[in-house]
């Protein structure tokens, strides 16, 4: 079973992307989160990998992060949930909220989600409340650890929100700061305005 892929991004799709490793094109199915923190065409990147086996077919789903990966094998466990749906879920909804919402059973914010009804919901809500206390965690470890290696300012915090506020997921607009702080130096990433630091965020998320 392939279990993670390290390679050049080939191919973006509107659902997949396809990695060159070694010559050999793979087509890996993404959430919306997972393709929208891809870099660019031609450009190495790592993903944890599920490899789902059907008769017919040899699937795989990729995943930035373990965490993400861990929730999509749990989503897999409910009853009338699999790779597909479990892959919608993640895409209707950022995993962090995810937690939330199932740990403190809020059926309808999770019938949002495009596929999942009432029913569903309320399925995933009673067999996995118990079991995503380590994925909050986990996020919020995670959130942590981003906050302190771009060192916020009141700056930096209001950049973020501008690049929330024009629709990208927060853990996207945090990435695009540490590749443009990565780019720029800390002292001249340190040194910029607000305008400066939406406008190259922006730049890397292009």
């Amino acid at each position: 079973m392939i279990a993670s892929l390290t390679g050049k991004i080939q191919y973006i799709g509107s659902d997949r992307c396809v990695i060159d490793v070694n010559g050999v094109g793979y087509e890996v199915f993404l959430s919306t989160e997972g393709l929208s923190r891809l870099p660019e065409r031609g450009n190495e990147i790592f993903l944890h990998i599920h490899t789902s086996v059907r008769e017919d077919a040899i699937v795989l789903f990729g995943f930035a992060e373990r965490s993400e990966k861990e929730m999509f094998l749990v989503l897999k466990t409910v009853s009338g949930i699999g790779p597909k749906l479990a892959l919608a879920i993640l895409s209707g909804m950022r995993l962090d909220a995810l937690s939330e919402a199932i740990a403190t059973e809020d059926v309808k914010g999770l019938t949002t989600i495009s596929g999942v009804g009432k029913k569903t919901a309320e399925r995933i809500c009673v067999e996995l409340k118990d079991k995503v206390g380590d994925f909050r965690s986990a996020v919020s470890a995670a959130a942590g650890s981003a906050v302190t290696a771009l060192g916020m300012t009141a700056v930096l915090t209001d950049a973020l929100s501008a690049l929330v506020n024009l629709g990208y997921p927060d853990s996207v607009a945090r990435e695009a700061m540490t590749r443009v702080k990565k780019q720029l130096g800390d002292e001249t990433f340190a040194a910029m305005k607000v305008e400066e630091l939406i406008r190259e965020g922006l730049r890397t998320l292009a």
